[in-house]
């Protein structure tokens, strides 16, 4: 019989297997987010905001560090129980969600003493149920049965998300889904297929299910200049609020553009124009430097996990991270078109702080006890 066991975990101790710098970065990403969000919300309701983004940095971190102490390939076992308790949730919300009308999808549930987004909580169970079917086809080949039953619960949480509609997060599910085949070395005829089905869907999404605001900010950013509307109001003051910034920014607290309110949804999807107009590019380097460092790690681990299970896994994530870093700073200087997409660990808002601190506990999991399997019997 064989046997395994952890040697970081067992001989040498929890602490000493534990990924230190992967913590650390995260809670100086967090940190950062922290004072800029004061900055952003000062003429708002600072302590209601900094007081619900404390919580979910607390509730998340402590999710975090429990996922960190248990073994990454137990947690596979209850991945299916938590994808189909979001999945649940992602066809409630069809039913009694909210959201604004004006900007976005209706994509939230409001329990009277707390709201939450089932689509963020969803990208975790999206995750670990992908990680497993890829992990399966990557050991033991691939069948039209298990590819069948990937795309199955790949597309399923999509379709529920597109009926919002919240065509920003569908597109972080479909970054994480193509990075994952890319990296499962899927062949390409079967990415050749899905390309051509999702070409012939575009007519009918674009006919009925996008809403009028969301093909408007499709055709401005291909088409600058072209709403009479002017619908890009939101990119051009956070591009000319990211410029005003300059090297050192104006100060904390002292961004013109931010602290008049100028700029719409500062705190959240346009956060990083209070970052170049506050700290200018100084700190958005700082800013990028740290993320960049939390990516690699992600990649790191990746690489050297001991699994296949544990490589998509954190691929996944790495995938997650990246889209929406890439996204949101994106729009923000006019390169992206306006998807919503928040930054993680800076952009107000308790349920995606917590469901990325998930993930992070997922990666601290898989660090752990990576290279340090053991097989003895």
């Amino acid at each position: 019989m064989t046997v395994y066991f952890i040697e970081g975990t067992r001989s040498r101790g929890f602490l000493r297997g534990f990924d230190f710098s992967l913590l650390a970065a995260v809670l100086l990403i967090t940190a950062f987010g922290l004072v800029v969000l004061s900055s952003a919300v000062k003429s708002l309701n600072p302590a209601g905001y900094l007081l619900k983004q404390l919580s979910g940095i607390g509730v998340g971190l402590t999710l975090a560090l429990l996922l960190s102490f248990v073994d990454y390939r137990y947690i596979k076992n209850i991945g299916f129980i938590f994808y189909w308790c979001t999945i649940a949730l992602l066809v409630i919300v069809l039913f009694i969600g909210y959201g604004s009308e004006q900007w976005g999808a209706r994509s939230w549930i409001d329990l009277g003493f707390i709201s939450f987004q089932p689509s963020e909580f969803a990208k975790i169970g999206f995750t670990l149920v992908m990680a497993d079917y890829l992990a399966e086809m990557a050991e033991k080949g691939i069948t039209l049965e298990r590819l069948g039953l990937t795309a199955f619960y790949a597309l399923l949480p999509m379709g529920l998300i597109l009926l919002q509609p919240d065509a920003g997060t569908l597109m972080v599910y479909a970054f994480m889904l193509a990075f994952l085949i890319f990296v499962a070395g899927i062949r390409y005829k079967y990415i050749l297929y899905g390309g051509l089905a999702f070409m012939c869907l575009s007519p009918f999404l674009w006919l009925f299910v996008l809403g009028d605001h969301q093909k408007q900010r499709i055709l401005s950013f291909i088409f600058p200049g072209s709403d009479p509307s002017n619908s890009t109001y939101q990119v051009d003051w956070a591009k000319m609020a990211v410029g005003s910034g300059k090297l050192t920014g104006q100060g904390l607290y002292n961004g013109i553009l931010t602290q008049n309110n100028t700029v719409p949804i500062k705190e959240s999807d346009f956060i990083f124009s209070v970052i170049g107009e506050e700290m200018g590019f100084i700190g958005a380097l700082l800013l990028l430097a740290l993320v960049f460092f939390l990516l690699l790690k992600c990649i790191r681990i990746a690489r050297h996990a001991s699994d296949a299970y544990g490589t998509f896994v954190a691929t996944a994530i790495a995938a997650m991270f990246g889209f929406h870093y890439i996204e949101n700073i994106g729009m923000n200087i006019g390169v992206l078109p306006v998807t919503g997409i928040p930054m993680p660990f800076v952009s107000y808002g308790g349920t995606a702080m917590i469901s990325n601190f998930m993930a992070i506990g997922l990666l601290l999991s898989i660090s752990m006890r990576q290279s340090r399997q053991l097989k003895s019997g």
